[in-house]
């Protein structure tokens, strides 16, 4: 076992004189917390106040999402009845919302599932806060400032995505079952702490990396004893957060569960392009703001906060003589394996840093504060240095950053692409209850036309999902149409349609084949055309129809 530091304890004076200083430290990190959350708030709400942001479409991803949760409450099964290509936890955590699109219809439903999704976001943030505030004001304000205006953690937060779910399990998680640096010796948090970053899993696999670094971090030397019961308690509360949502739905069609999750979501795909690595490294260093257009400069960036987690943890290291803690082993370990995943396959999308953010966050902060505490003992002259100029230094760049995004996000004038306006003109051309199909189920969901009481009417809300499920992993333009089973759902899905509505990225999710353009062109007219470029057609025997 590694030794501690020892603290003053030779006479009351010495204790009274660290309880204050230990008092003053908490206030510090609490009031630094309450600052991040507050900024992360203001971004967040500033984001999803864009034109179009609350009650329109800026993502495809969130109307499976949040369809998904729609499409349960009335009574059909993911995976059975439908693909869908995310575990079951993103269904379950919008049920309330979707709940309440009985009452307000489903874009007020989605908008509440926007809005807990800001609030999860931000909530995330206080507790990488509360997981590292015994550190001192300099790693709570890198582990809370890094996140707040971190690009990908704040474009994540303004739709219904599930990185900012995934991110408040995993810290949810790592709250319980650290005690300070070191494990909790409590079965109960360790248990409960299993059972969150299981639940983390049923929503994004992902969480098997933070999962799998607390057991390193279990096993790192100076822990308590008991490391393989204690690793025993967390890994049966993992198994039980992870299988009690995931097995109902994966029991009711094991071959959908299958195909949805693994077929379409990590399966090979035929002809695919593979997004370039400078991509990759400048959404993960945050940079996005920046705009850093060369390559050798973007190296450069990465390099740098890489050198600087390994600069500051062996100086750390060197200077007490004692290895780092175990918060710090989870902290690096999770890092660098979300940095080698996210570098692996061809798929990257821009809110998938934003799971990176906390354990990043983390892997800077904590050997960063460490160093200054073990300066602060070798050389007192410095500790108004290291105490005031390094937190100063760091809360300038942070905010910095922070008014970098606000002034990138109004000189962008980003907007939604499906506006309130087309939606009200699709609710004015088609009655509520028809038969609707589309490439984007987030369309409908915006326009309240998303629930038909029409027999027969497809329960697809993924459509290049689905391609992908049930052909082994091809698209549209690699050949999916020429699959039976992709082809029947699309046949069945047009012939029960009375309306048909595709937006200009239809070609990427609709397997056309043929037979099915033929009987498109035969029974459908088009009856609108917005701004955008977006279609709607209506069936040819509709009344008013020609």
């Amino acid at each position: 076992m590694s030794e501690r530091i020892a603290t003053p304890a030779s006479g009351a004076a010495p204790e009274r004189g660290a309880s204050l200083g230990r008092r003053v430290r908490l206030s510090a990190t609490g009031a630094v917390i309450a600052g991040a959350v507050a900024v992360a708030l203001g971004l967040r709400v500033y984001e999803l106040s864009r034109p179009g942001f609350l009650l329109g479409v800026t993502q495809y991803d969130d109307g499976p999402y949040f369809g998904s949760a729609l499409r349960l409450l009335d009574g059909s099964l993911p995976y059975r009845d439908f693909v869908v290509v995310q575990p079951p936890g993103i269904t379950l955590l919008m049920a309330p919302a979707a709940l309440l699109a009985k009452l307000t219809g489903t874009a007020g439903g989605m908008a509440a599932g926007r809005i807990l999704t800001t609030l999860a976001s931000t909530g995330a943030i206080a507790l990488g806060g509360l997981l590292v505030r015994h550190r001192g004001v300099l790693a709570t304000l890198v582990t809370c400032g890094i996140p707040v205006a971190y690009p990908a953690s704040v474009g994540a937060s303004h739709t219904v995505l599930v990185e900012p779910w995934l991110v408040l399990f995993c810290l949810i998680g790592a709250v319980a079952v650290f005690d300070g640096d070191w494990l909790a010796a409590s079965r109960r948090r360790l248990a409960w702490g299993g059972v969150a970053f299981g639940f983390a899993g049923a929503i994004e696999a992902w969480a098997i990396v933070p999962a799998l670094a607390v057991l390193i971090a279990a096993g790192w030397p100076g822990g308590t004893r008991g490391r393989v019961r204690r690793a025993g308690i967390y890994a049966g509360g993992v198994a039980a957060g992870f299988l009690i949502p995931v097995v109902p739905f994966a029991a009711a069609s094991p071959t959908g569960f299958y195909r949805s999750l693994i077929t379409a979501q990590i399966g090979p795909r035929a002809h695919p392009q593979r997004v370039a690595i400078w991509v990759r490294l400048t959404n993960m260093t945050g940079i996005t703001d920046l705009h850093v257009s060369s390559h050798a400069a973007v190296a450069l960036i990465a390099l740098a906060i890489a050198g600087a987690i390994v600069t500051f943890t062996i100086a750390a290291w060197w200077l007490t003589r004692q290895s780092p803690p175990a918060l710090d082993a989870f902290a690096l370990a999770a890092t660098a394996a979300i940095v080698v995943m996210f570098m692996w396959p061809d798929q990257f999308h821009y809110h998938f840093p934003a799971f990176l953010a906390p354990f990043l966050a983390m892997a800077i902060a904590l050997p960063a504060a460490r160093l200054t505490t073990a300066l602060e003992t070798a050389r007192p002259d410095l500790i108004s240095l290291t105490r005031w100029a390094a937190p100063g230094a760091a809360a300038a760049v942070l905010i910095g950053f922070a008014a970098l995004h606000v002034r990138t996000e109004m000189r962008l004038g980003r907007y939604a692409s499906l506006s309130t306006a087309t939606s009200a003109q699709i609710q004015r051309i088609v009655p509520p209850g028809d038969c609707v199909l589309t490439d984007q189920a987030a369309y409908l969901i915006a326009a309240n036309r998303f629930t038909s009481d029409v027999p027969g009417c497809s329960q697809m809300i993924d459509g290049l999902g689905t391609d992908l499920a049930l052909s082994g992993g091809l698209k549209p333009g690699t050949g999916a149409g020429h699959v039976p089973a992709v082809a029947a759902i699309w046949e069945n899905g047009f012939t029960h349609a009375q309306y048909v509505w595709l937006t200009i990225h239809a070609s990427r999710r609709v397997a056309w084949t043929p037979s099915l353009r033929a009987y498109f062109r035969e029974h459908f007219a088009q009856v609108m055309k917005d701004a955008r470029g977006d279609r709607l057609y209506a069936r040819k025997s509709l009344s008013g129809t020609r």
